[in-house]
């Protein structure tokens, strides 16, 4: 396997792979798949990570940030979707693991997911990967006229913004 950062010539694979989360109704609020430029405008412009094994992309995951303020530069909200025949083989803890490297190594010290209640192997994999649960949000939004609650998770750095 091998990991590549997420680029205008692999993000359709990207977004294969996300329209497959879409399908899922437990991946996200969004119905459509983005253009690559609104994509690439609202993610930061590192931690954009893809794993490949023979030239075929198995998952991807990326930062947004949460604030433009600059007191929340070091915080960030975790995208992770995976192809959908690749779920449970352990490719979620591969580019999550990366995702946490390459954050620390570019200054971030809080990582955020905000995961639909009933998506629960996205929690169990956050909770492997040191995310810890902060809060609930009863009824935050509606996914296709349906309430949906989230579980606020984050993951604070033991080596970045510790000072």
């Amino acid at each position: 396997m091998e990991i590549k950062s997420i680029t205008k010539d692999n993000f359709p694979e990207a977004m294969e792979i996300y329209r497959q989360g879409l399908e899922t109704q437990i991946a996200t609020f969004q119905n459509d798949t983005p253009i690559w430029e609104d994509w690439d405008k609202g993610h930061l412009n590192f931690c954009r990570i893809s794993i490949f094994d023979n030239n075929k992309m198995l998952g991807w995951t990326a930062l947004t940030p949460v604030s433009s303020r600059c007191v929340y530069a070091g915080v960030a909200e975790v995208s992770i979707y995976i192809a959908k025949e690749e779920r449970g083989k352990g490719i979620g803890k591969i580019v999550l693991t990366e995702l946490i490297r390459q954050s620390e190594e570019n200054g971030i010290w809080t990582l955020q997911s905000g995961i639909f209640a009933e998506n629960e192997s996205s929690i169990k994999l956050h909770e492997k990967c040191g995310f810890r649960i902060v809060g609930y949000r009863e009824k935050i939004g509606k996914k296709n006229g349906v309430w949906k609650d989230n579980v606020l998770m984050e993951r604070r750095s033991k080596t970045i913004g510790i000072d």
